[in-house]
Parts: C-alpha cells; structure tokens; sequence
C-alpha cells in the first residue's frame, strides 16, 4: 500500500495545515486544558508563567507527536473507514515515513522541553503517556481485544499527572483523582462515538464494545461507567481538594451525563448516540472548567 501512495506536491500553508492534522488539534486543546487545570489546583491558584508555558509547550507537542505516530501505525485501518479515509495519510498527502519522523520528533522535543524547563518527572509522565497511546493502546490492545477503550483510556488521563507534577514536583491522591475522573470519563465518550462508526470499526475488524459486543451491550455500558464516572467525580469535594462550586457543577454534570445514558438505552438511535458524544465532550471541559472556576475564586 506504502509503495502506491505518493504524496503531491503541496505549498507551505497547504503543508502545515496537513501537518496540524495530523497532530490532532482540537484533542490537544483539550488534552491541554485538563493539563493547566491539574497546574491550577495543584499551584492552589495560577501557576507561574516560567512553568506554565513550558509545560503547555511540552504537553502540546506530546499529544501531536503521538497522535501523528498513531495514524502512522494505523494508517491501513485508517483506508478502510469513511471516518478517517481523509486523513493525511490514507489520503496520500502525507508519506507514511514522514509522519512517523515527525511524530517521533514532536515527542523528543516534549521530552527535552519539560526536563529541561520545567522537571524530569512531568517530561518522564509525558513520555510515559505516549508510550501508552502508541504501544500500550495502538499496537497491542486496539486491534486485538474489546477492552481497548478500557485500559486505553489511561492515556488520555497521564496529562493531568503531568500539569501536577510540573507544579508540586511529585504526584499526590488528588492528582491520581483527576486521572480516574479522565479515564472513568473515556469509555462512554469513545463507545458513544463507535456506536455512530459502527459499521467502520467492522470493515476495518476493530473490536471496539459495540462491533465486539453489540450495540444493546454497549449501552448498557455506557450507563454503567457514567454512573461510576458521577460518583469518582464527587471525590474532589469529599476530600476537601475542591469546594462547593465544584461540587454542584459535578452534581449537575453527573446527571446529566447519567441522564443522556438512559435515554440512549431508551431512545437506541443514531440522534441519542450523537447526543451522547457531543455531551460528554461538553461535560469534561465544562467539569474542568468548574475546577478551575472553584480553585481560582
């Protein structure tokens, strides 16, 4: 397949925004956000501008880096899904071998970034957490077995534990709080999305809950580990790390992300599954928000 793709010839701002798709922007934001968040309660206030922008330098480039390495290995899956065949790579506009030196590079200079400017432990997370993406999820769970949003998700997680240790200097049982809160939240986002890509993940033989299970399953999934979800997110408040402000939001949050479960097991539609992904996108950056919000007033 490599050998029959060649990429055109394309102009510099033509190249550079393939580039930044292949980084995954609107991921890194996000990604990003829950990073400075981290900083901001473990900082009990706005982290010094010396290691916040480093860090946000840092956690960017390692989300992109491994993001490009990600389309790199799953480039031949990444052809056989209406969803992804526009992708730099399946698309030709992008050489494989590019987008690996690339990705590979992001990576190196995350790693030297935040060691250097901010600490060895937030770039040895960084690192640990592309490791997880690309090996961990990408090469030995995606392909291979229907928990690979399960333990997957983790990856999605280490960011927080990054923007902790950029500010305190070592992890701590709120740091590893927010981790749960992010992994906890991954599944029913991921399983909301694949029941809209469903008949993608068949052709391209990727066992994810509802090609593996079944959508029914998946649903009811999707419920439980927002239910669990509702109650990890609680704990900030509980252990006195986050006040009421948070409290409430994660109250209102919560139910509404447990009431967008039950109506996609009633309702069983591609409109309530659509519903459900764009929530729970929404419900993680506004809970983050609310930890912000609560920590800096």
């Amino acid at each position: 397949m490599e050998s029959a793709i060649h990429a055109p010839q394309l102009s510099f701002t033509t190249t550079l925004k393939t580039y930044l798709e292949l980084a995954k922007l609107r991921i890194v934001l996000l990604l990003l956000f829950t990073t400075v968040t981290a900083m901001v309660i473990a900082a009990n206030g706005a982290p010094s501008a010396a290691i916040l922008i480093p860090t946000m330098i840092g956690g960017a480039l390692a989300a992109a880096g491994s993001s490009a390495i990600n389309q790199y290995l799953d480039r031949d899956m990444d052809a056989k899904m209406a969803r992804t065949s526009r992708r730099p790579i399946p698309s030709g506009r992008v050489k494989p071998v590019n987008a690996l030196l690339f990705g590979l590079a992001l990576v190196a200079w995350s790693v030297l970034i935040l060691g250097v400017w901010v600490n060895w432990l937030a770039a040895g997370l960084a690192l640990i957490g592309g490791l997880y993406y690309v090996i961990l999820y990408t090469i030995i769970l995606k392909r291979n077995t229907v928990v690979n949003i399960l333990i997957g998700g983790g990856a999605g997680a280490v960011p927080v534990l990054v923007g902790w240790a950029a500010v305190y200097g070592s992890l701590s049982f709120e740091s590893f709080i927010l981790f749960a809160i992010v992994f906890y939240w991954t599944p029913p986002h991921s399983w909301a999305l694949a029941l809209l890509v469903n008949k993608d993940y068949a052709a391209a033989n990727v066992p994810m809950m509802p090609v593996a299970r079944g959508e029914e399953v998946t649903r009811r999934q999707i419920l439980f580990y927002s239910a669990q979800l509702f109650l990890i997110s609680l704990l900030p408040g509980l252990f006195g790390t986050l006040g009421w402000f948070y409290t409430v939001a994660a109250i209102l949050l919560g139910a509404g992300m447990i009431r967008q479960s039950i109506l996609l097991i009633r309702q069983a539609t591609g409109p309530a599954s659509r519903r459900m992904y764009k929530y729970s996108t929404m419900y993680l950056a506004m809970l983050f928000l609310a930890m912000m919000i609560d920590r800096l007033i």
